[in-house]
């Protein structure tokens, strides 16, 4: 006779639920990735496309910090703060062209303040959390590892350059990208990975590598096109 109290096992083929999860998360991103590739690369009027920029980084810092483990004071503390200090760095290069170089923003990006779009700071906020995050799998002491995350938000960079100016996200002077906008994303970017590692909260998110390789390809794979 069997026992009333033991539990009928579960199925071989049954997945965990934080592992459905994160496969709807990276389906969605991949998703709205994937189209607006096909659209900014290969349509006739990009800008239809172009116009729900903003809503695709909102989606994607949603889904991401989703997947973030402790959401405590510590790590709302160190959004707030690299979220602001990313967007005034931002504020300060536009207006001196000390930091970056001398640019400006275009439409793609929305809503602007001190010709500065709102958004840019959220984007800064991503690119040092996935960047510090993915740093953390190194066995190396955490200054390294805060040099090797600045190398990897650089590379970035590099690869969004060509599609940020194809599509009015930014554009130069004189349409030349100057060697000075990478030294400067490489030392803010240095600062607030020193500033990720002293902050003390769980910083582990599946979702993570998943998102900086999807980003990384799509502006690769623009830049490459255009």
């Amino acid at each position: 006779m069997s026992d009333p109290t033991q539990h009928p096992p579960l199925p071989a083929t049954a997945v965990p639920a934080s592992v459905r999860n994160l496969r709807l998360a990276q389906g969605v991103l991949l998703l709205f990735h994937t189209t607006g590739f096909l659209g900014m690369a290969f349509s006739k009027d990009p800008s239809f496309y172009l116009q729900f920029v903003p809503l695709n980084l909102l989606l994607t810092a949603g889904l991401l910090f989703a997947f973030q483990r402790d959401r405590s004071p510590a790590f709302w503390g160190f959004c707030l703060v690299v979220s602001l200090v990313g967007f005034f760095v931002e504020v300060v290069g536009v207006s001196t062209g000390k930091i970056f170089g001398q640019y400006e923003y275009g439409a793609t990006l929305g809503l602007k303040w001190q010709q500065t779009p709102l958004i840019i700071g959220l984007n800064w906020l991503m690119l040092t959390y996935m960047t510090g995050v993915l740093a953390l799998r190194l066995p190396l002491p955490a200054f390294l590892r805060a040099v090797v995350a600045a190398l990897l938000l650089v590379g970035m960079d590099v690869c969004l350059e060509p599609v940020a100016v194809r599509y009015d996200f930014w554009t130069w002077q004189y349409d030349v990208i100057p060697l000075q906008n990478f030294k400067g994303w490489f030392l803010v970017a240095l600062i607030l990975q020193v500033y990720f590692n002293r902050v003390e909260f769980d910083k582990r998110n599946e979702l993570v590598p998943f998102v900086y390789m999807l980003q990384l390809l799509f502006f690769f794979g623009l830049s490459m096109l255009l």
